[in-house]
């Protein structure tokens, strides 16, 4: 089942026009994918001190298929598809009551403090193989 996660449309995240500005669907996602990482109980801060990782976005394949506008109630959605020893991507969507605005498909790597890739350490791993479809 997917993380949801709300966010509603502020006036600074939209254009003249009141449509939400293209680059801040990718903060509304990244946002999305943080509280996913969270709610697995990963604490990316605790990750970093613990075992020098740190998470990277690797790629990002996006669709803009419908504009949101100021004050639209929106709810990211993030599913974990894949997974590998040092990458794992996600599916995410930008809802508005059911009908999807905005796709992603995003790759992120994880990288030791020299920004080499680096395994998931083995209780993160644990943590996301249940989140596998």
């Amino acid at each position: 089942m997917a993380h949801e996660f709300p966010i509603r449309v502020y006036y600074e995240d939209t254009d003249l026009a009141g449509i939400v500005y293209y680059a801040n669907y990718l903060k509304f996602i990244e946002r999305g994918r943080s509280e996913f990482v969270r709610a697995l109980g990963v604490d990316q801060v605790a990750l970093k001190a613990d075992h020098g990782v740190v998470f990277a976005v690797r790629r990002v394949e996006a669709d803009y298929l419908r504009p949101a506008k100021f004050d639209d109630e929106l709810v990211v959605t993030t599913d974990l598809v894949a997974e590998t020893g040092a990458r794992f991507v996600m599916e995410q969507t930008v809802q508005r009551d059911g009908e999807v605005l905005f796709t992603a498909q995003v790759t992120i790597v994880c990288l030791n403090e020299a920004g080499a890739a680096q395994r998931l350490p083995a209780d993160i791993r644990r943590k996301l193989a249940p989140k596998l479809h």
